[in-house]
């Protein structure tokens, strides 16, 4: 594609904004949340209207000395790219804080627009900002706007081609607190290759103690310099003088004080977000969710009538039928049932997100985490895999310290994402009638599986421990637009047909295929006997491992090796094996289903799945975040383990005690691995801190 002549990076604090924004600029669909740290790499977007200009949306940062990976990338893309022009985005909620950073960009000597944002939440305060007396403080044009709402947005677009086009003003730095003449000595012995449209910038980012400036430009540091947090100091002070003149707020409690008071509460704050996950899950998949997708299996069950009628009158082969109906529909239609409560559950946790309430979350779990060997910054790797693994993952970047970074990539797919959740549904409907509780118990499984987690792999010795405080702004609480929650579920929706087209696709065809064709007399041929096919000769030859585990056939050690590739492709597949036709539909999989799997074992094999190794494109993206085979391969191989080894504790704990069965060599076993978890996290095993 050829590149544009012109660039404008998009640059703000961490959650003021800025991907709303690049949005509506560009019209591109990047995902947005009410929460710091959604950006993780940079992104690139054509302008509306100026297809010569480029946007840059950048991870949000709060100065110009970062330490973390996303940080990082947006320090290089303003020093090494040098874009033709910024658009600084702030916060006008949070002047004072958005104004360091800036300050700082002022310092780079390129063309910059400062664009205040949540100006329609400053008026419903009664607040008052002077966005002239700003501008002509900065020596930049300021802007008001609103990237939620649109406000202000047409206008800026016509400004910003026009932006990119200036020249680049004089480095200044008014608000360094920094002496001109130490400056100008400072800048003097700077090395010659010291580009010099940065030899200002870098020689305030040298005095003020940047480290990756010292890191580059060793031995140029000034002696006997005040300190570097006396030197923020100052450059706060002459900020909050600013933002006192040009900010005038209205003295009434602002309605997320008093909002707090309760969500946030010592006591209830736990309890009240319980509360709110019960509803969550009892609205997307034993209500609501449960009456959609039965209606979608209804009409699936019609097509898949009306579709056999059509090939007998076609004559088409047996073969070909069969592949058709028995292997692509019966395993499409057993997972496209369950997509009205994928949906359901998007657009809730969606809401949940945007209105500020998981942000609080966050910060009330960060005490519980820290027992754990973890803080309240992986919770928001947590909250994406809810959706996907990937992002998860991925997500894992605005974690600074490197052991909790590799705990929380290990760890995030313990919780159930949008693709398990047809696996908990059918188990849900299938094995206990619908109950309500089924799917929260699965996510709160999850959550302790976390923890747990966290606990045990800080017990290794290379998990460093240097703990890291764990700073967060709160947003304010704001009703998200009915278009954003849509354009979300929307998102989610294609991403799962996409994947639908092609690996559910693929894999039931394999899957048919592999169940369908035998060995007979040296020759591959199909066979109309599913117990005689090639995946149920494969299935009996693993089924052993999964004894202890109370699903030990072959149909069920089928489905979850086909969840590699995808998790919904263990639906698929036990739809295939167990039956999805035009003559029951799903209540002729559920039959089936019931024949095989006791309630406990059903279980059981729903908790393996929710915790072993997730699908091959987490995989790879655990892969290139850990940078490392061998830790990739420690993290599947604990995520596999972890997972057998709570299905075993389930199955033969659920045996001794609701089963009534008797004391057995495997209720031993499992006894003693109990103990030995206990044991390591109550404090055995622990290992010095130095």
């Amino acid at each position: 594609m050829r590149k544009a002549s012109r660039s404008i990076a998009l640059v703000g604090n961490p959650n003021c904004g800025k991907t709303t924004l690049f949005n509506a600029l560009t019209g591109s669909n990047q995902s947005v949340g009410n929460w710091p740290g959604v950006t993780v790499e940079k992104k690139e977007g054509r302008l509306r209207g100026a297809p010569d200009v480029t946007l840059l949306d950048l991870p949000g940062i709060y100065s110009l000395s970062p330490f973390s990976p996303e940080e990082i990338i947006t320090r290089d893309v303003l020093l090494r790219q040098r874009p033709e022009a910024v658009l600084n985005l702030v916060d006008g909620t949070n002047l004072e804080r958005n104004l360091y950073l800036t300050t700082q960009l002022l310092e780079l000597g390129i063309p910059m627009l400062v664009a205040v944002n949540f100006m329609d939440v400053l008026e419903k305060r009664g607040d008052l900002l002077r966005l002239e007396t700003l501008s002509k403080a900065l020596g930049c044009p300021v802007v008001r706007i609103s990237a939620l709402r649109g406000l202000g947005v047409p206008q800026l677009l016509r400004r910003l081609p026009a932006l990119a086009a200036q020249p680049p003003p004089k480095p200044w730095s008014r608000f360094s607190a920094v002496a001109e003449g130490e400056l100008a000595a400072l800048e003097a012995r700077l090395p010659r290759h010291v580009p010099s449209r940065l030899r200002r910038f870098t020689a305030i980012k040298l005095y003020e103690r940047d480290p990756i400036a010292a890191r580059e430009h060793p031995g140029i540091f000034p002696e006997n310099r005040e300190g570097d947090s006396v030197i923020a100091g100052g450059r706060y002070d002459q900020i909050g003088v600013l933002a006192r003149r040009c900010l005038q707020k209205n003295q009434r409690p602002e309605p997320s004080q008093r909002i707090d008071r309760l969500l946030t509460n010592p006591v209830l704050a736990l309890p009240i977000f319980a509360f709110f996950m019960l509803l969550v899950y009892y609205i997307s998949v034993s209500t609501l969710g449960a009456w959609l997708s039965h209606a979608v299996g209804q009409s699936l069950s019609g097509l898949s009538l009306w579709l056999e009628r059509l090939f007998a009158q076609w004559a088409l082969s047996p073969w070909l039928s069969a592949l058709l109906l028995d292997g692509l529909l019966a395993g499409m239609s057993a997972v496209l049932g369950f997509v009205p409560q994928m949906l359901l559950l998007f657009f809730c946790l969606a809401f949940l997100e945007g209105c500020g309430y998981l942000a609080r979350i966050a910060f009330l779990l960060d005490r519980l985490f820290r027992r754990f060997g973890l803080s309240g910054r992986s919770f928001m790797p947590l909250l994406l895999a809810t959706g996907c693994g990937v992002p998860g993952i991925l997500a894992t970047r605005t974690i600074e310290n490197e052991r909790e970074r590799r705990v929380a990539m290990i760890s995030c797919t313990f919780l159930p994402c949008s693709a398990k959740l047809p696996i908990i549904a059918l188990i849900a409907g299938a094995l206990f009638g619908g109950a309500w509780w089924v799917a929260p118990s699965v996510y709160f499984a999850g959550i302790s599986a976390v923890l747990v987690s966290g606990a045990l792999l800080r017990k290794l010795r290379v998990f460093p421990r240097d703990d890291a405080p764990f700073v967060l702004e709160l947003p304010p609480y704001r009703l998200p637009p009915l278009r954003h929650l849509a354009r979300g579920v929307w998102e989610h929706s294609l991403s799962f047909l996409k994947k639908a087209g092609t690996v559910i696709l693929l894999s039931s065809m394999l899957v048919w295929f592999l169940s369908s064709a035998a060995w007979k007399d040296g020759e591959l041929t199909l066979t109309g006997t599913l117990s005689e096919g090639l995946l149920a000769r494969a299935g009996r030859s693993a089924a052993w491992l999964f004894a202890p585990l109370g699903f030990g056939g072959w149909q069920a050690v089928a489905a979850t090796a086909t969840a590699f590739l995808a998790k919904e492709n263990a639906v698929s597949t036990l739809g295939i094996l167990y039956g999805f036709s035009h003559e029951g539909g799903a209540a002729e999989l559920w039959h089936g289903f019931r024949e095989a799997f006791t309630p406990l074992s059903g279980y059981s094999f729903l908790l393996f799945n929710l915790l072993c190794a997730p699908c091959v494109a987490a995989v790879s993206a655990l892969r290139r975040e850990m940078a490392s085979l061998r830790w990739t391969l420690f993290a599947l191989g604990y995520q596999t383990a972890f997972a057998y080894g709570a299905s075993f504790l389930v199955y033969q704990f659920g045996c001794f005690f609701v089963l009534r069965q008797g004391f057995t060599v495997y209720t031993l076993l499992a006894l003693a691995l109990l103990l030995a978890v206990a044991w390591l996290l109550l404090g055995g095993g622990r290992r010095s801190r130095s």
